[in-house]
């Protein structure tokens, strides 16, 4: 996945990122609403974390303002503000979900993975898909009941189809969903990947649209 991390504290923004980096998702970290607002511009999100009380602003007000743009992108409200109040203020805002600070890693892993299924159609963390079984909470994929090893960028490649079930992918797509802003990236990659995928998945698993992109068959 492509996420926004909005978090001004150091320490703590570096262990998130590094958290949800390592589990193969590409992380843009902004530590004001200002890049965060550029950020949401120029790029298209399948998950923003924020922090509410930032050095130019609240959160909640970012919120606000994007829900009112329209925009569905999933949000997790990451915050020190432990009220009710403050709860139901961030909920009504249009949070998905609302963590307390300090929170354990492994449970935003747990809430960032749920956030998603639900938008993507599917709260279930079971999926077969063919002679695939995937298990989106515990990131286990098997052939016939047979376990593959998946590396985090193959799993984050297999998870951007997931989420789009049936929809053509272009390399742009996929590079943005794998690769945060400044990562150097080569001109083939995304085809080496597609091609480690079908190796391991199946052949038939991934259908190439020339000059268009990929796609998952069903």
């Amino acid at each position: 996945m492509r996420i926004l991390l909005v978090e001004d504290a150091e320490d703590l923004g570096e262990v998130i990122h590094d958290q949800i980096a390592d589990e193969g998702n590409a992380v843009d970290w902004v530590k004001t609403l200002a890049y965060a607002e550029t950020s949401k511009e120029t790029t298209d999100y399948d998950l923003i974390l924020l922090d509410l009380m930032l050095p130019d602003g609240s959160g909640i007000d970012f919120l606000i303002n994007l829900r009112r743009s329209g925009s569905i992108t999933p949000v997790i409200i990451m915050t020190a503000r432990d009220q009710i109040s403050d709860r139901i203020k961030g909920l009504n805002a249009g949070a998905d979900d609302y963590l307390v600070k300090p929170f354990d890693l492994t449970e935003l892993s747990a809430r960032i993975a749920a956030v998603t299924r639900r938008y993507s159609g599917n709260p279930n963390p079971l999926l077969k898909i063919g002679s695939l079984e995937i298990d989106l909470t515990k990131h286990i994929v098997s052939r016939n009941q047979v376990p593959i090893e998946l590396t985090a960028r193959e799993w984050a490649l297999l998870e951007a189809f997931i989420q789009r079930p049936g929809t053509l992918l272009s390399k742009p797509q996929l590079e943005d969903h794998l690769y945060a802003f400044g990562a150097e990236i080569e001109s083939n990659t995304i085809e080496v990947y597609i091609s480690r995928l079908r190796k391991k998945l199946g052949k038939n698993q991934l259908e190439t649209v020339r000059g268009l992109g990929y796609r998952m068959t069903p």
